[in-house]
């Protein structure tokens, strides 16, 4: 990653803090922008009532801040997530899920009042689908969703040596030139074995803060 990469992410993620409040509950993500807000976070460790966070990796940062880190279970209102994303359309539908944390990323994103998706503006694009699509699968699956996705019209490929923090595989889906993301979401999550799918579009960005060499991009979900 470049030097101008690494600031842009430093400073996408300090826009996102503006949007805490104290005695907030904070829904935390997963990847390197993720962790150029974490970076960032120790000023908000004690004005926050706690974190959720979606991986076992951020869980550890956010601990060694000094951050209580809270089971969803115990949850009742998760005012704000804030995450990356491999691909983002104008629509703030996301593809994630390349840090293979895509489950837990979409529930606590479902939990979420609010959710603002921070990514340098390499990931805007007009239609999702370049980044290979993850996947996430019960093992004893891995086969039968394959030949599912490739009718889909993709190229799945086993994400080797991966296991997800649910004791998962990840199914990595070439190929594909996304028109309709919420019904591809739909149907990929049908297909038996599927734990989830990485599109975020029945659940979208409501925010999305994009890094560019002018500064800040900020767009708005509408409707």
């Amino acid at each position: 990653m470049s030097e101008q990469q690494q600031e842009m992410k430093r400073r996408v993620a300090a826009a996102a803090l503006e949007y805490l409040e104290d005695d907030m509950i904070l829904g935390v993500g997963t990847g390197s922008t993720v962790n150029a807000l974490l970076d960032q976070l120790g000023p908000w460790a004690a004005r926050l009532r706690g974190a959720v966070s979606s991986s076992e990796a951020s869980t550890q940062r956010l601990k060694a801040l000094g951050m209580p880190v809270m089971d969803l279970n115990d949850v009742d209102a998760l005012g704000l997530y804030i995450d990356g994303a491999d691909e983002a359309n104008e629509r703030l539908q996301l593809i994630k899920g390349g840090g293979a944390a895509l489950t837990r990323e979409k529930i606590v994103a479902a939990a979420a009042r609010s959710f603002i998706c921070i990514a340098d503006d390499t990931k805007l694009v007009a239609r999702l689908g370049k980044f290979p699509l993850p996947v996430e699968v019960i093992p004893m699956a891995r086969n039968l969703v394959a030949r599912a996705l490739t009718a889909l019209g993709g190229r799945p490929v086993h994400r080797a040596g991966v296991i997800t923090d649910n004791g998962n595989h990840i199914l990595d889906v070439h190929g594909l030139a996304i028109d309709d993301a919420v019904s591809l979401e739909s149907s990929i999550n049908q297909i038996a074995g599927v734990v989830t799918v990485g599109l975020f579009a029945h659940r979208p960005a409501d925010v999305l803060l994009l890094g560019t060499a002018a500064g800040i991009r900020r767009i708005q979900r509408t409707g």
